[in-house]
């Protein structure tokens, strides 16, 4: 089966570029939303749709302001620039926790607690100087969604490293 072309900004749902709207200009050194846009591949646009359709559900597409790099293979993420202080936001909600989220060269971390699949992790990374750099993914399995998918998120992606594409989180994303 033939792989579908990545789409266009003009062929976008008016609530799609209004969501991407002023977050995409500057990637990969592209200016303007649209030819930033223009110029992601397949994976990178399902991505992108899969973690903002995650983030607007959990209340949080909001703190998030310029994308500076996103993918979907090797797993779906993105990089990005945060618009108020998610740090604190994330800290005063129940459904988030420290607890085992920070990974070993990022300076800390938020995971989704109460989700089985495609679970929001945050890392963040504190420079020297600068300031906080912001990165979300979903886990195919989350660690703190029950026993036995916090088992599974261990085995599969923290000791074999398999980091699910777009293709299979789609499938747990909504």
């Amino acid at each position: 089966m033939a792989e579908r072309a990545a789409s266009t900004w003009a062929e976008l749902s008016k609530q799609e570029r209004d969501r991407y709207g002023g977050k995409l200009s500057g990637i990969y050194g592209h200016e303007g939303d649209e030819p930033a846009y223009n110029t992601l591949t397949l994976d990178k646009h399902e991505a992108l749709r899969l973690i903002c359709d995650r983030l607007i559900h959990a209340g949080l597409w909001q703190f998030v302001g310029r994308i500076v790099n996103v993918y979907g293979v090797g797993g779906v993420g993105m990089y990005f620039s945060p618009v108020g202080d998610l740090a604190t936001e994330l800290d005063r909600r129940r459904d988030f926790t420290r607890w085992f989220a920070r990974h070993h060269d990022n300076s800390g971390g938020f995971l989704e607690k109460g989700r089985k699949h495609a679970s929001l992790h945050f890392l963040y990374i504190d420079p020297p100087e600068g300031e906080r750099k912001w990165h979300v993914h979903l886990d195919l399995y989350g660690g703190w969604g029950s026993v036995i998918t916090g088992m599974q998120h261990l085995y599969w992606e923290r000791w074999k490293k398999y980091r699910p594409d777009w293709r299979i989180m789609k499938q747990w994303a909504d």
